[in-house]
């Protein structure tokens, strides 16, 4: 009789330390959730093409108003204005970038600024680098969205490119090589 008793403690406390063991990891799930009103962002780790060394990264963020905030942060890039698009493919395989296609441009419009009327829906103009190898670009397109959907960043890849873009020459800007390629997810 006495073994039975010790036995239904053991269950007992066992049963009992499942419990707040379950609790904790309930309650660390539920901290670690995305809130339901939480904007839509995705991500790219940019990494070094044709020979470059240029590394970055970027965020995009989906605005409550309708469009993405996009940032970009390059390093070990050549001083001066260059070229940053979003192109259609999110496939950053290629040795020289080639792979990611061409501009994202799913409203088929000519390639200008982003600030003209009618651009590609990747065109994000020039980012300037400074002596130390590093530039930031922020941006907001309502031409684009981070949801599904056929705006959407997602699945697409930004490139660095080595030179300026001229904003209108076609289809490309005539920004020369891609030096940095990183898909969105």
């Amino acid at each position: 009789m006495r073994k039975l008793g010790y036995l239904a403690a053991v269950v007992v406390a066992g049963a009992a330390a499942l419990t707040v063991a379950h609790a904790g990891t309930a309650s660390a799930a539920t901290a670690l959730a995305v809130p339901p009103d939480a904007p839509a962002t995705a991500k790219a780790t940019i990494e070094s093409k044709s020979g470059s060394k240029v590394t970055g990264r970027a965020v995009f963020t989906e605005l409550p108003s309708g469009g993405v905030k996009a940032e970009i942060w390059i390093e070990n890039a050549a001083p001066g204005t260059h070229g940053l698009h979003i192109h259609e493919k999110g496939d950053c395989s290629a040795a020289d970038g080639t792979s990611a296609g061409g501009h994202f441009n799913a409203e088929g419009n000519p390639h200008a600024a982003p600030a003209d009327a009618k651009h590609h829906n990747g065109d994000f103009g020039n980012i300037e680098i400074g002596a130390d190898g590093k530039g930031h670009l922020e941006i907001t397109s309502k031409a684009l969205t981070v949801k599904p959907g056929p705006d959407s960043v997602v699945g697409k890849a930004v490139i660095f490119h080595e030179k300026a873009d001229d904003l209108k020459t076609q289809p490309t800007g005539n920004a020369g090589g891609r030096f940095g390629c990183g898909v969105i997810q």
